[in-house]
């Protein structure tokens, strides 16, 4: 039909405040109808369900965006965290093994203090501060020399026993050679049963040399200081026998004892600063004169 032939009312069309009215009454109406007759929840859940699929491309990109900056803020945040726990870590590690380092000193010094408290004031406390650097070579060096009054030939022991003797002296410091140095001369005695006898070192352990086979000598026995010829005080535990090799063909005992003191452990030892008063050595007497035979022909 053409619009022109038209009455008036059909082209114009009802005026706008008619159809503000008619919108609204309308409008009005169908929310009393949906809050109280619910009739558009099945219009509502169609739109819904058909606008979905594009309300999901709309918000996806944001949303991968979103997820992807969690996603790597939370590798970096768990990344930092990581390496800061295990910085924290290798710190307690080290706090641990230097407190477990202190208290093995502490033990160290309170065993110090009870010897020399049983030795009395003739003692001098030392702390290693060098080894040899030869490997063959059973030699220390303390941090006591002639300034503090230390003498070559004074004894060096530990909490469990003998561990030396000073062999070389500088103002300030103090070589120990120690009882497992090759060939290292040590006058013992079996505390059992009073048998003496020199312990020589073999370079890591220790032998009694030039004993009887038949010597009354027993795996166990333990050795002391005999306190012969004035070398070491008597009575300070040296060695235990670890074995007795009795050979047929020998007609001396092969002992090999196990030293008692901690000669490669310790960190601090003691210094018996005593001299002992021992009488000269007789002088030896002298050999007598063999008298020459005089010839027969001398007297003619």
């Amino acid at each position: 039909m053409d619009i022109a032939s038209s009455p008036r009312f059909f082209r114009r069309g009802p005026k706008p405040l008619t159809r503000l009215l008619a919108c609204g009454a309308l409008s009005l109406g169908l929310l009393v109808a949906d809050a109280k007759l619910h009739l558009l929840d099945p219009a509502r859940g169609a739109l819904t369900a058909l606008l979905y699929p594009m309300q999901w491309l709309v918000t996806a990109p944001p949303e991968g965006l979103r997820q992807l900056d969690t996603f790597l803020t939370t590798q970096a945040t768990l990344t930092h965290e990581n390496q800061a726990l295990r910085t924290y870590q290798l710190e307690l590690e080290a706090r641990l093994q230097r407190q477990a380092a202190l208290q093995r000193e502490n033990a160290e010094l309170r065993q110090t203090l009870n010897l020399r408290s049983q030795h009395g004031g003739n003692t001098l406390p030392a702390e290693i501060v060098y080894t040899s650097r030869d490997p063959f070579t059973f030699t220390l060096i303390i941090d006591k020399g002639s300034m503090d009054g230390v003498q070559a030939g004074l004894p060096v022991i530990d909490a469990r026993g003998l561990i030396g003797q000073i062999t070389r002296v500088q103002p300030l410091t103090a070589e120990v050679t120690l009882l497992i140095e090759r060939n290292h001369p040590v006058p013992v005695m079996i505390q059992r049963n009073g048998l003496r006898a020199v312990m020589y070192g073999m370079g890591g352990q220790a032998e009694i040399r030039h004993i009887a086979a038949h010597a009354d000598v027993q795996v166990g026995d333990m050795l002391v200081t005999s306190g012969i010829d004035g070398v070491y005080p008597a009575g300070l535990p040296v060695a235990k026998v670890a074995m007795v090799d009795r050979n047929g063909g020998s007609p001396f005992a092969r002992i090999v004892c196990t030293p008692l003191a901690g000669v490669g452990e310790n960190r601090t030892l003691l210094v018996l600063n005593e001299t002992l008063n021992l009488p000269p050595r007789p002088e030896a007497a002298p050999a007598p004169k063999t008298k020459s035979r005089r010839k027969r022909g001398s007297d003619e």
